[in-house]
This record gives structure tokens, sequence and C-alpha cells, in this order.
């Protein structure tokens, strides 16, 4: 769609979001719905009419799935929807890409969205306690 490339060819160097480091070439996105937190038009969801976003669920116990509809693109509070998934690890990313592929949201995003919602369960995931070593 030229319409999306037009903005962004305007967004790309200038934004809010836009996280810049010394030293490091690769510019970062800080903007909601961006999968791997890179500024690059296949991740933007500033440009684009659908998109998808992965955070951790309010009560931090799983993960809540975050679609943006293209068809509410000019009405920001009916084009979100957000799904819950907190069914454990297994079940929910089973879940996650089922819902994922039925509304197809960017096919080419599938291994970054699950990777994201992977990362966000193992955030979750009690830290292990080493056993201390009895005194000889």
């Amino acid at each position: 769609c030229p319409t999306k490339d037009l903005n962004w060819l305007i967004v790309r160097n200038n934004n809010a979001f836009l996280l810049n480091k010394r030293d490091i070439k690769i510019s970062f996105s800080t903007e909601p719905n961006n999968l791997t937190n890179v500024s690059s038009y296949r991740y933007s969801s500033i440009v684009h009419k659908k998109t998808l976003g992965v955070v951790p669920a309010a009560d931090k116990k799983g993960f809540t799935v975050v679609m943006k509809k293209g068809k509410y693109a000019q009405r920001p509070a009916k084009s979100t929807v957000k799904v819950t998934m907190k069914a454990g690890p297994r079940r929910s990313l089973k879940k996650f890409r089922n819902l994922f592929t039925d509304n197809k949201y960017h096919k080419d995003l599938t291994q970054a969205t699950l990777r994201r919602a992977s990362a966000v369960m193992r955030s979750q995931r009690a830290p292990e306690v080493k056993k201390a070593k009895k005194p000889e």
C-alpha cells in the first residue's frame, strides 16, 4: 500500500518512540505492539493498520494479546482488542498460534510473536532455589 510506505518515510527518522543508543548502529523503538523493539518498517505499529502485541497480563499470570484492527483505524477506542491467555505456557502458546493464523495478522511475524509470548511467560516463572551445600 503506498500510504504505508509514505508514512514510514516520514516517520522513520523522527518520532516520539525512537530510541538511539551510543555506539550501536541499530535504532530501537519503544512503541506499543512492536514485537522486537527494533525501529523498522516490518515491525512498526505506527504505519500498519493491523498489528499484534504481547504484554504481561495484569495479574502477572499469563499474557495479554493486544490486536489492532484495521477496520477501525480512525477510531482508536474501538481499534484495539485484548485477549488474556493464562491456561499454562504450552496451551496458551498453542491457542495463541491458532488465533494468530486465523486472523491473518502478518504471517511473517508469527515466530517473533511466539518468542515475545514465551519470554513473557518465562519472566513470570518462580526463580529456582539453589540448595545450600552441607558443610563437611
